[in-house]
C-alpha cells in the first residue's frame, strides 16, 4: 500500500534531486523511498556490528569506480610475488 507523504525540502535540493531522477528513468518518490529502504536496512544491519568496527565505516572514501577485488587480487600478488 503506497501512502501520501509531505515533507518539507529546499527548492535547490529538489530541483537538483527532479533533474538526477530524471536522468536515471526514476520518479523522485522512488528515489526517496529506496533511500529510506537502504537508510533503514544499514541501521538494522549495524547493529550486528562491533563497535569498534562500527567507528572506521565511513573513513575512507574511494572513487566509486574502485574496483576492490582487483587491488585485492594486485597486492595478494606483490606479496606473494605471483
Amino acid at each position: 500500500m503506497t501512502t501520501k507523504l509531505t515533507l518539507s525540502i529546499d527548492e535547490s535540493v529538489i530541483l537538483v534531486a527532479k533533474k538526477y531522477a530524471k536522468m536515471n528513468g526514476k520518479s523522485l518518490s522512488h528515489l526517496i523511498e529506496n533511500y529510506l529502504i537502504a537508510l533503514s536496512s544499514t541501521e538494522l544491519s549495524s547493529e550486528n556490528i562491533d563497535p569498534n568496527i562500527s567507528k572506521l565505516m565511513g573513513v575512507i572514501e574511494l572513487p566509486e569506480d574502485f574496483d576492490y577485488k582487483n587491488s585485492l587480487t594486485n597486492q595478494l600478488s606483490e606479496k606473494y610475488k605471483v
